[in-house]
């Protein structure tokens, strides 16, 4: 192993104020998280990995299988779909946009009740036309929930109807929140639409962040006797997004303030700091028996982190990289951590990558490299 100190000079200095991080505010909720997606951090956790039933937050997921159907020309938004009576089943007192059996209606106005009216009729119509049964629908919910890395969750059905086995996390639900605004983002404007009507019926948004707060543009609300409020948030302030994920309040106007104090509380104590842009290198490696003798590492794109306000001066990095480094290297490959030093504390560490391939030499030069190397 070999470490490097570096300094970032890539940042703007400022005169740092308190020495420790902010206080995260108390919530009054059982589960909680402040997620900002710019720099893929979480600011703040409470109970976060703790397994819960995400009740109607499911309908994320199920809105996240649906547009990526949708992206590989599985289906169409403009495509007519027929409800069949057994998706139009009613399971207890539920969510509806009051879909009729036999009555065709569009894709693209299922998504809208799915997502404004945060209907369960429609959940199950898409998850039939994409995948036959719900059931199956669930897999395909489950294979996307690992590729995300949501190791706390599993789906038994579209709508987060109460069953056994259905379970998420606070933690889980932020990085499904940030899949669909990073993977979706034209679809993710949906979840800023404040009322649906159809079939004659206006609902309205219960997302009433949507109201009180100009950044605020999503995502998904859910009750049940069981799990009590729960609202997942999303704002946007010029160039910054922040996602909270609150579980658990016991009344339906606590999940709104609390939300709004995470996502406040978010703005307020801390910023983020661009480290290097994606072209920009971190250091240059020596690389033995390679058509090149150095392999640049760096970033596949923008790397920001996230760090209490005025903090910028205190923030120090320490490249530790794997020697004797040696050819082949392809683009991407991890051959580094960039480990993050805040007031002389570990924060963050990062992995860093080669920027370009590197073919292996030929036979002579890799024999002159095998020889450099015994003395090395």
């Amino acid at each position: 192993m070999k470490s490097i100190f570096l300094f970032l000079l890539c940042l703007s200095p400022l005169v740092a104020n308190a020495q420790t991080m902010p206080a995260a505010p108390q919530l009054a909720a059982k589960n909680y998280v402040l997620y900002d997606f710019g720099s893929q951090q979480m600011l703040v956790e409470h109970n976060a990995d703790e397994r819960v039933a995400p009740a109607s937050l499911a309908k994320l997921m199920t809105a996240y299988v649906v547009f990526g159907a949708i992206k590989q020309n599985k289906i169409s938004p403009d495509q007519n779909l027929t409800p069949t009576a057994y998706a139009l089943r009613l399971q207890n007192e539920e969510t509806r946009m009051f879909l009729e059996v036999g009555k065709e209606v569009k894709v693209e106005e299922l998504l809208r009740g799915l997502i404004v009216q945060s209907a369960n009729d429609a959940a199950r119509v898409l998850a039939e036309a994409i995948a036959n049964h719900e059931m199956a629908f669930a897999d395909l919910m489950n294979n996307e929930a690992k590729r995300l890395g949501m190791n706390n969750t599993h789906f038994t059905n579209a709508t987060g109807v109460l069953e056994e086995g259905q379970y998420s996390s606070a933690h889980d639900l932020a990085l499904l929140s940030a899949a669909l605004v990073r993977d979706f983002p034209e679809s993710y404007a949906l979840y800023a639409m404040r009322e649906y009507k159809y079939n004659g019926i206006n609902q309205f948004n219960r997302n009433r962040l949507l109201w009180l707060d100009p950044y605020i543009d999503g995502m998904q609300t859910a009750y049940t006797e069981e799990t009590g409020y729960s609202l997942i948030a999303s704002a946007k302030r010029d160039n910054r997004r922040l996602i909270s994920v609150v579980l658990g309040a016991e009344k339906e106007n606590l999940r709104s303030s609390e939300s709004q104090r995470l996502i406040n509380h978010g703005f307020k104590e801390y910023e983020s700091v661009l480290l290097y842009r994606a072209d920009q290198p971190v250091s240059s490696l020596r690389l033995w028996k390679g058509t090149e003798p150095q392999a640049e590492i760096g970033f596949r794109e923008d790397r920001y982190v996230t760090i209490p306000v005025g903090q910028r001066e205190q923030l120090r990095a320490k490249l530790e990289t794997r020697q004797p480094l040696i050819a082949p290297v392809n683009a991407g490959q991890r051959l580094g951590t960039l480990h993050l030093l805040l007031n002389g504390e570990p924060y963050l560490d990062l992995p860093v990558v080669a920027q370009e391939g590197v073919l292996l030499a030929n036979v002579f030069s890799r024999g002159v490299d095998a020889i450099r190397l015994l003395f090395e």
